[in-house]
């Protein structure tokens, strides 16, 4: 006769807290016995659970490289927010060794273990000291580091300013990130995030608190305080800074998906723009943009993994060709479909979306079957599979993303395109051997105006001084 676990003893065989047991319990996915209120488990079946799930909690370690073969394997770097290591990928493939990654995502953990076991994991940074890192990663406190590379969630800032604790570094891994960044003194630092840091204030304060019934927004309160603050604190230590707002689609990728990339030289080099190999027409001596047919057309005759989309929604579905969305129903069919949103403002352009063949497909979301952002396969009645995202995003069909479908399409939809890594890496390489960078005049990296260092300042100062006047009225 096995041996009964109460609650709390199975979470901690599971490692994972007794309010998840107890779901899972609930949920049939643990067979358990009540005695009383009491939830009781026999230990075989935490043994299957914990084999055959996602559950068990993926343990940090050291790398198991020795530092000789560290040391021969290229430009070193280290990964945090690594996710499913996409910029990884990108970054290998451009001739960087990354030789530690950091994710607190279990699920993440498990994808980053099997495709990579031999690297450096770590989960929280709050609880690693540089020397601590350096030594995990198989490093002497001499060893340099040519880059460090992250896309910390800005929404740090929003969190923190609930709190009224963003100056708080210890509730705010986005400015962790720049005291790792600071500390360890990489000789090229990349900060990798979506078009929102642009405007995500330093200091948050709710809509409901807005408006004539309250003060005026104080300056760090302000569209754009946290970038700006980051920036300083980047120009402190030393370090000179550029960014832009990158469509990823002029890198290669199958993907219409902007993303800010910051990138700091140490050395107070002056890093360009990266170079684009692609563009929309395919002028200027640069390739046409890849389409979805060139990324997923020969998937047809494999097992796809996907959600469904729900009946009430696919039988609209079933009324649109490819490239088409709900505008191409009949108006009573698209108030129907729509609903209250109908009347909304708004392009709705993510409503019932059925891909297109011929153009690079839009941004991957984390879940390919919610209601305003909808990612169909261009002619079978289903959302995007995990194999078609992850040829979107360019993993190698071998590379094995873990955890359950939802885990795999949000890990995969979080992920930075592989050709962008590979721009990002060939670029700092460049830059590591003093090569010339080409730079096109006037190429728009982006769909939106002023996402660059030099006019995003300008107009993030402009309207600094325009809030301050109004102060002193």
């Amino acid at each position: 006769m096995s041996t009964l676990y109460d609650i709390k003893a199975a979470a901690a065989y599971l490692k994972i807290t007794p309010q998840q047991v107890r779901n899972l319990c609930r949920n049939g996915k643990i067979e358990a016995r009540k005695k009383g209120n009491a939830w009781l488990v026999d230990e075989d079946q935490l043994e299957r659970f914990y084999d055959t799930s996602i559950c068990g909690i993926a343990e940090d370690h050291p790398t198991y490289l020795k530092r000789d073969k560290i040391l021969e394997g290229g430009p070193i770097a280290l990964s945090f927010f690594s996710g499913a290591m996409g910029l990884d990928i990108g970054l290998e493939k451009a001739g960087f060794n990354v030789i530690l990654a950091s994710e607190i995502d279990n699920a993440s953990r498990k994808t980053i273990i099997k495709n990579k076991p031999e690297i450096a994991l770590i989960g929280d940074i709050l609880e690693y000291t540089s020397d601590e890192i350096k030594k995990i990663s198989g490093l002497k406190p001499e060893d340099e580091i040519d880059l460090i590379v992250g896309g910390p969630p800005c929404q740090a800032f929003s969190t923190a300013g609930k709190r009224k604790g963003f100056t708080d570094k210890r509730g705010n891994v986005f400015l962790t990130y720049i005291d790792i960044i600071t500390s360890l003194r990489p000789k090229f630092a990349v900060i990798e995030n979506v078009r929102g840091l642009l405007s995500t204030p330093l200091k948050h304060r709710a809509h409901k608190e807005r408006g004539e019934a309250y003060p005026d927004l104080s300056v760090e309160e302000l569209p754009g305080g946290a970038l700006h603050h980051v920036l300083g604190s980047l120009r402190k230590i030393g370090y000179c800074v550029t960014f832009n707002l990158y469509n990823a689609a002029n890198f290669g990728s199958p993907q219409k998906r902007e993303r800010v990339v910051i990138i700091c030289s140490r050395d107070r080099k002056v890093v360009p723009y990266l170079e684009p190999t692609h563009c929309e027409f395919g002028d200027r001596g640069l390739k046409k943009w890849i389409t979805l047919r060139k990324a997923i057309g020969d998937l047809k005759d494999i097992e796809h993994t996907h959600i469904n989309f729900p009946a009430k929604r696919l039988k609209y579905y079933k009324l649109l060709q490819e490239g088409q969305n709900w505008r191409a129903l009949d108006e009573d069919l698209q108030r129907e479909a729509l609903g209250a949103s109908f009347n909304s403002g708004g392009g709705k352009t993510g409503f019932l979306r059925r891909l297109a063949w011929d153009k690079p497909s839009p941004t991957l979301v984390t879940h390919p079957a919610m209601p305003a952002t909808d990612l169909a396969h261009p002619e079978e009645d289903r959302p995007l599979s995990i194999e078609e995202y992850k040829r979107i995003q360019e993993f190698p069909d071998n590379w094995v993303i873990e955890g359950s479908t939802l885990e795999q399409y949000k890990q995969i939809g979080n992920a930075v395109p592989i050709s962008l890594g590979v721009a990002i890496g060939k670029h700092i390489l460049k830059m590591l051997s003093d090569e010339k960078i080409e730079q096109i005049e006037d190429f728009k990296y982006s769909r939106y105006l002023n996402t660059d260092e030099l006019s995003w300042e300008r107009e993030y100062l402009n309207g600094v001084e325009k809030q301050r006047q109004l102060e002193l009225l």
